[in-house]
């Protein structure tokens, strides 16, 4: 059995009973990156052989772990935070098992995006989640004023280093949207902070932001 594990996005208290088992049982665990799911696997005290699983080798790495699983053996997969598959490895290796008749199953857990989602007050009832918001500045604009149309939420992941150059951009794009940014979920320094894009592009400017960001901009009422 693939057993694909959602792990804490910060907080280690938010890990499952069910994934604890389930990382406990497993012949071999699927890593993102091993030092980090080590610090996870050490607080909890689980000894179990560990493989990188990640975007520069996940091609070969599916195939070995497939023959595993076609063995018998029970492979966990987690990521560095949140569900594996959701703009993280995995959806091939779950594609991989599709296709094989190889059964697996989804260990939920904590998510940044509904996490933010539900934080930012901003409505729920349907949303739009755009991943990565794109590096360069063209398709950005692009994702932003696709986001500006929409009349639903949309969730978005965002760089510390390009938070700013972002906001610059939704206000010139969408001066009166009401923004949220969601840093640091679960952690000791988490924030949601709401405002315009100037409102949030002055505080950040002064203020350099830091951690992991989730970016929400309100649907068009």
């Amino acid at each position: 059995m693939l057993y694909v594990v959602a792990t804490p996005i910060g907080n280690l208290g938010d890990i499952t009973l069910r994934a604890l088992e389930v990382l406990k049982s497993a012949d071999v665990i699927a890593a993102e990156d091993t030092r980090h799911s080590g610090i996870l696997l050490k607080h909890f005290e689980i000894k179990k052989p560990l493989v990188s699983y990640h975007e520069h080798n996940e091609a070969m790495r599916t195939a070995q772990l497939v023959e595993r699983l076609a063995t018998g053996e029970n492979v966990a997969l987690i990521t560095d935070a949140g569900m594996p598959g959701l703009s993280d490895p995995g959806a091939r290796l779950i594609r991989e098992c599709i296709q094989r008749d190889l059964p697996f199953t989804i260990i939920p857990g904590a998510s940044s995006i509904s996490t933010a989602l539900v934080g930012s007050g901003f409505p729920t009832e349907k949303f739009f989640y755009g991943g990565f918001l794109p590096v360069k500045s063209g398709r950005r604009e692009r994702e932003l004023r696709a986001a500006a149309a929409r009349e639903e939420t949309s969730v978005f992941f965002e760089s510390p280093y390009r938070l700013v150059k972002t906001l610059i951009a939704c206000a010139g794009i969408m001066p009166d949207r009401q923004l949220c940014v969601a840093r640091e979920l679960t952690k000791k320094f988490e924030e949601f902070r709401r405002g315009t894009a100037a409102d949030l592009e002055a505080h950040y400017t002064a203020r350099p932001p830091k951690g992991e960001i989730v970016l929400l901009v309100s649907g068009a009422s």
